[in-house]
């Protein structure tokens, strides 16, 4: 066997110009040889093999681009390994309310000072935007002033902010525009540190499945809806429900902005290795996906991708991540910041600075709004230069 796995693993980078224990910055490192039947596992043994410190490449970003552009995510090793992760999507729905906790009590329900340390002041663990803005302070303002505008939103204005996280939107929207604001989110950590970090505002932070918002709100109606990093926990089963629920709570004449990851093909599964170790039960849609969920409810008038943003984003977060690790280490935690947790971290940062240089994941902005309710043309499709 070890001959054997060896011969394919090998084979397999080589696919990509990736050579075992070359010269090149993108090149695989060895440290152990269980990489090779670990490795055998496809991504997810992959990964766990580079948390267990087996291998190590000086680049690891250019590492997987290399090995994205040559799909090889197609060859029969990957492609065996996800065999029994894409029948389970199909066949069952893992964004069941049980399910959805799952993302929530694995990654979101970690001790907030963890995403402290590496994220900018309004906590945006979305895609930043860099269109002048040079610091990722500046980067989470621009993105959050894009929102604003986006959907328009005046001191007269109600807003449902679905997946509020910690309250980051919900402040500066609250701040800036006057608007009040509900934040819902199923993360109990997130939403003691929301309440906490806008007091004093007009925002109500709540807990709740999105599934269970019509009966609370009864007859409630809003003018802005926003989903921000959300969906892609959600589930391609469940993408007509949540969309339906939005018809339901946005008034008439209001606006729905969906801030997501897209996926440049439809899949019913992430990554097996993120299934685990980052995000449980989710998954980025797809264009045919969400357009399947918006058809006969809403009017997409604006959709917008800004993908390579992503890739600075990630880039920032990694960057304050090693810089603030021996505070990170320090963190008196419930489940230690080891640095088999170091390691897992910076493989998901660089795996997916990857998937956005490279255009396999991409970050998309589209506004909405209610079927025949549309009274002009929206206005950022005027916008010259």
């Amino acid at each position: 066997m070890g001959a054997f796995a060896r011969k394919i693993v090998t084979d397999t980078f080589a696919r990509a110009g990736v050579k075992i224990n070359g010269n090149n910055p993108w090149d695989i490192q060895v440290h152990n040889e269980r990489f090779y039947s670990q490795t055998m596992r496809g991504s997810l043994g992959f990964g766990e093999s580079y948390m267990d410190g087996d291998w190590d490449a000086v680049e690891l970003d250019a590492l997987f681009r290399r090995i994205i552009r040559t799909d090889v995510g197609s060859s029969p090793l990957v492609k065996l390994n996800r065999l029994w992760h894409d029948s389970r999507a199909r066949l069952v729905n893992p964004q069941t309310r049980k399910g959805s906790l799952a993302i929530a009590e694995t990654h979101y329900d970690l001790d907030h000072r963890l995403y402290q340390h590496f994220l900018g002041p309004y906590n945006q663990y979305t895609c930043c935007f860099w269109n002048e803005a040079t610091t990722l302070e500046a980067a989470e303002v621009e993105k959050l002033e894009m929102i604003c505008n986006k959907l328009d939103i005046s001191e007269n204005d109600k807003v449902l902010d679905i997946g509020c996280g910690w309250g980051g939107f919900s402040k500066y929207a609250a701040e800036t525009r006057g608007c009040e604001v509900t934040g819902v989110s199923i993360s109990k950590e997130q939403i003691a540190y929301a309440r906490e970090y806008t007091a004093g505002l007009p925002v109500k932070i709540i807990e709740a499945d999105y599934r269970d918002l019509p009966e609370m709100f009864g007859g409630e109606h809003f003018d802005k809806v926003l989903i921000c990093g959300m969906i892609e926990h959600v589930g391609y089963k469940n993408y007509r429900t949540i969309v339906s629920i939005i018809h339901k709570l946005l008034k008439d004449d209001g606006r729905f902005l969906l801030h997501t990851i897209g996926n440049s093909q439809n899949t019913v599964i992430v990554d097996p290795w993120i299934e685990k170790y980052i995000f449980r039960n989710s998954m980025a849609p797809s264009i045919q996906q969400l357009a399947q969920a918006f058809e006969g409810l809403m009017v997409v008038q604006d959709w917008e991708n800004y993908g390579l943003y992503y890739a600075p984003t990630l880039a920032a977060w990694q960057q304050k991540f090693e810089e603030n690790w021996d505070a990170i280490a320090a963190i008196d935690a419930d489940k230690p910041f080891d640095e088999r947790f170091r390691r897992m971290f910076n493989y998901y940062f660089f795996s997916c600075i990857a998937g956005f240089q490279t255009e396999s994941i991409n970050l998309w902005h589209i506004v909405l709004t209610k079927k025949g309710m549309g009274r002009q043309v929206y206005p950022r499709v005027n916008l010259k230069g």
